[in-house]
């Protein structure tokens, strides 16, 4: 017969045990990093992760992006300035408080004050960006379809807009010198345009309707913002742009006409200012 192995004691089992318990607990922290991630888990969404920073908000930033809404105190605060880059297009720089920028933490949940930072050129999205400098190179701005008007805001991980007062959080510069490495023949008079920012919100124009005065052959640009799906029309000109509740609408033209011009609402039929062109 074959010789039967003895058997363990029942204390030296368990001490066995205890030993495997307390490796595996000191491994998995390990592998966690021994810090708590700020990626949602799955099956749930940015919302549902990060709801109780600040306030979502129905509206968004003209963007697709929802507004997360803070308190004044404290929030994230952005500068812009920019200038023309010695070999090829601008260096722009974003001056914050009250924020930092987290590019390895992009696509978790909104922690206050984190995030990083969205360019917008003339209203439509342009670069992203993680970092206090950015390149703005002639190419990028060519592809984009050109313009002077440069926008930053402010975005939490989870891509929601910082906002405060229902407003995003955003600043904005001109971009006033085109670079080039020779000089320009004789550059005509730029035209910085005319733009008049307009919003309406339980039936109410803001600011109250008045004239604006337009010199004939200048840009003119209508901001306008409704609370409610409508339909903005320039007579005269024949220009219309459909106005989708919560989103800020550019409306862009040329005053080539002489004359009294009204601007207003087609369904909520409000008159939103009156353009004088002489």
């Amino acid at each position: 017969m074959w010789p039967v192995p003895a058997r363990r004691p029942r204390a030296a089992r368990r001490a066995a045990l205890a030993v495997l318990t307390a490796v595996a607990l000191v491994l998995g922290a390990g592998a966690c990093g021994g810090r708590a991630t700020t990626h949602h888990k799955p099956g749930t969404s940015h919302e549902q992760a990060t709801g109780s920073v600040g306030r979502l908000l129905s509206s968004d930033d003209g963007d697709g992006h929802r507004l997360r809404q803070v308190a004044a105190e404290g929030a994230p605060e952005v500068t812009l300035s920019v200038r023309p880059d010695s070999e090829d297009g601008w260096n722009v720089h974003l001056a914050v408080r009250n924020f930092r920028f987290t590019p390895d933490s992009v696509g978790g949940g909104a922690l206050l004050g984190r995030g990083h930072a969205r360019l917008f050129l003339n209203g439509h999205p342009l670069a992203r960006v993680y970092g206090t400098w950015f390149h703005l190179p002639e190419s990028l701005l060519r592809s984009a379809g050109g313009g002077t008007e440069l926008t930053a805001g402010l975005y939490a991980d989870d891509h929601t807009a910082w906002a405060v007062g229902s407003a995003p959080v955003r600043a904005a510069a001109v971009l006033t010198t085109t670079p080039t490495t020779a000089p320009a023949p004789t550059p005509a008079e730029p035209d910085t345009g005319t733009t008049l920012e307009i919003s309406v919100r339980d039936g109410k124009v803001s600011p109250a309707p008045g004239r604006a005065e337009i010199k004939k052959g200048r840009t003119v640009r209508l901001r306008v913002r409704s609370d409610r799906d409508d339909t903005l029309h320039v007579h005269g000109y024949d220009k219309e742009a459909r106005l989708p509740a919560g989103r800020t609408v550019t409306l862009k033209f040329t005053a080539d006409r002489t004359g009294l011009f009204e601007v207003e609402t087609h369904e909520s039929d409000l008159l939103l200012t009156q353009l004088v062109v002489r």
